[in-house]
């Protein structure tokens, strides 16, 4: 009877090494704090965004240190199957609208022939629908921007969870002809989980040199998750107005510390509309 338990034991052990085990969770979210994480809503999951900006901390006290001012994106994002998800939305900064897809290559996982990261892929088209002045107005065709990103993530621990985001973005029109229509940019985040439901996020953007990069600034943003049942809410601080890859990459002005820093949150909410088989 001994022998049979261990023969038992051994068994299992022998098909447990030879499993495969991938890691979950990197990211609570699929946003770390202004753009995506390596995360996708699933197959069947319809995921409900609400991402909000207020004004700068250093407007003062009669724009209520920005609390008057607000710029909001509402967006849906869908998981066709576990890989691979498609994801729509509409900023109020220059009545943008945005769309993009977003394939995981890669996953991290241990066991048998180990992935030591997490690759995910990301490509997104934006297109303002503001009014510009003075006339003629803009062509359909200048409106739009793109970018085109790998995200590359390690969950080190239950607790720390790194990632890099190799960037490129392209934008059909420029105000001048000196600015680029083609910005790189490499951004780097980090998850470090402080309590049970809550973590402390970081994320930036390094400009790589060239002529948007002595125009513009680096994106920096610090915040916190927090686990609330269904939802994840993710409160931040920010030097970037706009919450979509054209805007907070090329197009950052404020300076995190002379205070041009912009409160905001995202609130995400998970809806389940295909069984997962």
């Amino acid at each position: 009877m001994q022998a049979q338990d261990l023969l038992n034991q051994l068994e299992t052990q022998t098909t447990d090494s030879l499993r495969r085990e991938y890691v979950t969770a990197t990211f609570k979210g699929t946003r770390v704090i202004n753009g995506h994480s390596i995360e996708t809503p699933g197959k069947g999951s319809m995921l409900f965004l609400i991402s909000h900006r207020f004004g700068t901390l250093n407007s003062g006290a009669y724009e209520f240190f920005g609390l008057d001012q607000a710029t909001i994106r509402l967006g849906l994002e869908y998981g066709l199957n576990d890989q691979l998800a498609v994801g729509i939305g509409r900023s109020s900064l220059e009545k943008t609208y945005d769309g993009f897809v977003k394939y995981k290559a890669l996953r991290q996982s241990s066991g048998p022939r180990p992935m030591p990261v997490s690759v995910t892929l990301l490509a997104t088209t934006a297109v303002s629908t503001l009014k510009f002045q003075p006339e003629p107005e803009r062509s359909t065709t200048s409106r739009f921007t793109y970018s085109y990103q790998a995200l590359l993530a390690r969950k080190f621990s239950s607790n720390l969870s790194v990632q890099l985001m190799p960037t490129l973005i392209h934008r059909n029109y420029v105000d001048l002809r000196r600015d680029e229509n083609n910005v790189y940019a490499i951004g780097a985040a980090g998850r470090q989980k402080l309590t049970k439901r809550l973590a402390l996020t970081a994320e930036y953007y390094y400009l790589l040199p060239g002529n948007t990069a002595d125009d513009y600034r680096n994106s920096l943003a610090l915040g916190f998750d927090i686990e609330t049942g269904g939802h994840v809410f993710q409160l931040h601080f920010t030097n970037s107005q706009g919450m979509i890859e054209k805007f907070f990459v090329p197009q950052t002005t404020g300076n995190f510390f002379d205070g041009d820093i912009y409160f905001g949150f995202n609130i995400s909410r998970a809806f389940q509309l295909r069984s997962q088989e």
